[in-house]
């Protein structure tokens, strides 16, 4: 399987965060008149939801977002290209700070390495690849 390139990768990302955001805008707007801290907390938990809905279970379990699956990528473990679970992908997440800390310079690692990786990757082994096309039935 090819490596998925850098812009399909940044494309599925800007997708699952524009997804994240029509939440939390749909949330302000509505909330904006209440002015409630439970309404924060319930705007709170609900990006919490929707993130982890499409981040981390369909990502982890199918290896593709919502972004991911409309850049037509898959995140998979390197060594046995399965999908790689939904506590590695919360631990994947999280590791996305190592990529943030010098200057963002691992975001960027997937245009000059082998495996296209971030240092996210690198930590937890995973390489995002293009996806299989579904086969088409035939009538």
């Amino acid at each position: 399987m090819p490596y998925a390139s850098w812009p399909l990768r940044a494309a599925a990302f800007v997708i699952d965060v524009m997804l994240v955001t029509a939440v939390v805008a749909a949330v302000g707007l509505t909330g904006a008149a209440a002015q409630d801290s439970v309404a924060a907390d319930l705007a709170t938990l609900l990006v919490l939801v929707v993130l982890g809905a499409n981040r981390w279970y369909l990502g982890g379990r199918t290896g593709q977002s919502l972004g991911r699956r409309l850049a037509g990528i898959s995140l998979v473990y390197d060594r046995t290209h399965d999908p790689i679970g939904v506590l590695p992908a919360v631990v994947r997440d999280a590791a996305h700070v190592a990529d943030s800390l010098a200057l963002h310079i691992g975001w960027l690692f997937p245009l000059w390495d082998a495996k296209r990786q971030t240092l996210a990757d690198k930590l937890i082994g995973t390489v995002v690849i293009k996806a299989a096309k579904p086969a088409v039935a035939r009538a």
